[in-house]
């Protein structure tokens, strides 16, 4: 396969997937901004997630305050941004139109319609169909996209490749979603929220939550709601009922969304499939070697072992970027 080939169903998937994300994130900042609150900063959620995204700087060149309506303009509709779903789903189609010789026609028409339709969308239509229904349609479409990938391209290299794009760019959504909600707990709570001592890992064995911080009853109540926020907005909520069973704790939802393969959006399910491809990609690869690395310690690590959630996600991104990185290298057009 050549390279170029490579690189474009590569990033056609990563495109997609991103604009999902973007979704998810707005989603997630969304709902978490509705819930009441301790303190009254109401911009708190939507900085966090330009800082994850890492559109802030961006966002804060052409904005001068930071508000809902601002931020989801920018990120879900901006043609100038470049990780904006628009932009997002425009990249993809591309992508798409250049390996149409390649790609089943049903993929390229589900793209170039999400795009089509997209291109037509205004921020006043956004709100005249509810921010909630223009997320989930954005969901909708990049469901269909995979769903159509798996049904129908022929399980050679592109497949893999159209594959490996998808699950890095989970991993890497997975984890700064998480880092979203560490993030707005942090500055809620005034404190880091890190096991230190050892009664504070004995009280996480035995099933209480990773991170201690003193709450009155609706402090308690609005953390649930947000960490079912956090869970909605990865598709993760029913999961999380069917394998623990209890009310919501933090060390729970984290060790789902970090350590449990059964969850198909977990950091942990989704090196299991990039490991899986590249070791049919090319076996003794670098890029093969890093993600065995980063599986054995998904596969083996332990929520209580986590001193500090943030520390934790941030070297998770940053090896997932080398990761990243390194597939370049090894297969696609290094420009």
């Amino acid at each position: 396969m050549l390279s170029r080939t490579a690189d474009n169903l590569y990033w056609m998937a990563r495109y997609v997937e991103r604009a999902e994300n973007m979704a998810r994130l707005l989603d997630v900042s969304y709902r978490l901004s509705q819930l009441p609150r301790a303190n009254s900063n109401s911009a708190a959620e939507w900085k966090t997630a330009l800082s994850i995204a890492g559109q802030l700087p961006s966002f804060l060149s052409k904005h001068e305050t930071i508000t809902a309506s601002n931020v989801i303009a920018f990120v879900a509709l901006a043609p100038d941004n470049p990780s904006s779903i628009v932009s997002c789903l425009h990249q993809a189609r591309e992508n798409a139109r250049a390996e149409r010789g390649v790609i089943p026609s049903e993929l390229f028409e589900s793209l170039n319609d999400a795009w089509l339709e997209l291109r037509e969308t205004t921020y006043l239509k956004v709100i005249e169909m509810s921010y909630r229904a223009f997320f989930d349609w954005v969901k909708e479409r990049s469901h269909l996209f995979r769903g159509v990938s798996v049904g129908t391209m022929v399980r050679g290299d592109g497949f893999r490749f159209n594959r490996l794009g998808t699950f890095v760019e989970r991993a890497d959504n997975t984890a700064r979603l998480l880092d979203v909600k560490y993030d707005v707990l942090v500055h809620e709570a005034g404190e880091t929220m890190v096991i230190t001592s050892s009664a504070q890992r004995q009280r996480a064995t035995n099933g209480r939550d990773v991170h201690s911080k003193k709450r009155g009853d609706i402090g308690d109540a609005v953390d649930y709601y947000q960490w079912g926020a956090l869970l909605r907005s990865v598709s993760g909520f029913k999961a999380y009922r069917m394998l623990y069973r209890d009310t919501m704790r933090p060390q729970q939802v984290t060790e789902l969304l970090i350590f449990r393969q059964e969850f198909p959006r977990s950091l942990h399910a989704c090196y299991d499939d990039i490991q899986h491809v590249l070791e049919r990609l090319c076996s003794h690869c670098e890029c093969t070697r890093l993600t065995g690395e980063m599986h054995a310690r998904l596969h083996f690590g332990r929520i209580m072992d986590i001193p500090d959630l943030h520390d934790y996600l941030t070297e998770f991104i940053d090896r997932n970027a080398a990761l990243s990185d390194e597939i370049r290298r090894n297969f696609m057009m290094v420009v």
